[in-house]
């Protein structure tokens, strides 16, 4: 699988959807991405959002914001980097030069001016202090003026590494940017080969023909791996949250009383000790833990395993129980992915003790998204990786303005109160403040429960030995590239 010895082979279980990051909303499409473009900032440990391609920014007031870019950033292909650079990509999310459900991210922008090279000026429609994130790495990426909808088939970025190759559900190759501002990567070429089956994974691994993995095979296999004398194993905390989503819509899950019994039919402390053999976290909310706006425990409706209350949500909302036990049937659709074929399983399982038949469509990714996104869907599992880290998640997931290509309200939800809720927050820059508008968000969703949140999976980095200096971060991503080495 590797071409040499210098050739870094991450295996991952899909191809990115599109590395153009203005259009690129899966995993592997910000993951990969964020190592060819840029953001305007860059979350830390906590976060908070450090200066990365803008050295330092002000608010004037609360409709204006003010960007002041590093000078000196030249683009891959030698272009330097400025203002028109960045205006274009913001102006190209939100005029129709790109359609992309990340344009709702920026829906607040009147216009973007910039007086000089190094200088952007943002005018808002109405205040948002969700803006910031959404320029951070991952979720955005500085493309050059001028790109159209088809960049993402030869993108180039201002990143540490620059795109050479990509060849659907195959493989994806980048080089080193020798020229990198922020100092250029030590590896010189990484090869993202696409392998959808975790067993096939982790033998690649094993056999050393593979260099990583990160949090896509099943935790047994992860345990197998770590007496392999050419594997080394990287643990800690994830941003990440796993999720199952009701299309609210449809006739069936329309009535939340049937959402409630999916949840309370659900024992998810078994689940994490079954699936993730305990290193997993409950979730109640979409956001982090220790996140500054996330509503305490204490502060949300609660839905612990509990059959009987599920079948009596499901009598009262009028599902009786038929000759085979079964008051409904529900179809769940899911990836090819491993963990989420063995989690779709387990679930069919317990729901099926409370009355619900649980029929399970699996598809290869690109094809599970593309149906989940025209809510083509009763209900479907997923995960937020990275968009989680910020209150905008809920705008962008729940908001009656979000439906997709706008942004991710798949399964179609909508409330007047959430909507208002949410315009307040955003407008906002009293942080106490947030977090209380917040919180009541939150318990709104708990109450109405267009989708659960399942928990947060450890974070996993499997990688050989020869690679050196792997530090994972909070998001899962794959930062971990630019600063790692090939012994």
């Amino acid at each position: 699988m590797r071409e040499d010895s210098r050739t870094v082979v991450m295996v991952i279980a899909s191809s990115p959807n599109n590395l153009d990051l203005r259009q690129g909303t899966d995993a592997q499409s910000e993951w990969v991405g964020g190592l060819i473009f840029d953001g305007l900032v860059r979350k830390d440990e906590h976060y908070n959002l450090q200066p990365w391609l803008a050295t330092r920014w002000e608010q004037p007031d609360a409709l204006t914001w003010v960007f002041h870019l590093r000078d000196g950033v030249r683009f891959q292909d030698g272009r330097p980097l400025g203002a028109e650079d960045v205006a274009w990509t913001i102006r190209s999310m939100i005029d129709g030069t790109v359609v992309s459900s990340k344009g709702g991210a920026f829906a607040a922008v009147e216009r973007v001016e910039t007086p000089d090279r190094l200088t952007v000026v943002v005018h808002l429609k109405r205040p948002d202090a969700a803006l910031l994130f959404n320029m951070s790495d991952g979720l955005f990426g500085v493309v050059p003026k001028g790109a159209g909808k088809d960049f993402g088939l030869h993108p180039v970025g201002s990143g540490a590494f620059r795109f050479v190759s990509a060849v659907q559900d195959k493989e994806v190759v980048v080089e080193r940017n020798p020229e990198y501002w922020a100092g250029a990567p030590k590896i010189e070429r990484v090869r993202f080969a696409v392998v959808p089956d975790a067993i096939t994974m982790a033998l690649e691994l094993k056999k050393g023909s593979a260099d990583a993995e990160s949090n896509d095979i099943t935790l047994d296999m992860v345990h197998a791996l770590r007496d392999a004398p050419n594997l080394k194993t990287e643990t800690g905390p994830r941003s990440v949250v796993i999720y199952a989503n009701f299309n609210v819509t449809d006739p069936v899950l329309q009535d939340k009383r049937v959402r409630q019994a999916v949840a309370c039919a659900l024992d998810r402390a078994a689940i994490i000790k079954a699936l993730w053999l305990g290193q997993a976290r409950l979730a109640n909310t979409f956001l982090p833990m220790g996140h500054w706006a996330q509503a305490g425990d204490d502060e949300l409706p609660q839905y612990r395993h509990d059959v009987v209350r599920a079948q009596a949500l499901l009598e009262a909302a009028g599902y009786r129980k038929g000759p085979d036990g079964m008051r409904l049937r529900i179809t769940l659709k899911t990836s090819t992915d491993e963990t989420t074929r063995l989690l779709a399983a387990i679930m069919q399982q317990q729901l099926r003790a409370a009355g619900i038949d649980l029929q399970i469509r699996s598809a290869e990714f690109g094809t599970f998204y593309s149906d989940v996104t025209r809510g083509m869907f009763q209900m479907y599992a997923l995960r937020w990786v990275g968009s989680n880290e910020d209150p905008y998640i809920f705008r962008y997931a729940y908001d009656s303005a979000s439906f997709p290509p706008k942004g991710g309200n798949r399964g179609r939800y909508s409330n007047a109160k959430v909507d208002a809720l949410l315009v307040r927050a955003a407008g906002s820059t009293d942080q106490a403040e947030r977090r209380r508008l917040y919180v009541e968000v939150q318990q709104i969703l708990a109450e109405d429960l267009p989708g659960i949140p399942l928990w947060y999976p450890d974070n996993e980095l499997i990688h050989s030995r020869r690679l050196v200096g792997v530090v994972p971060n909070l998001s899962g991503d794959y930062g971990f590239l630019r600063t790692a080495e090939v012994r």
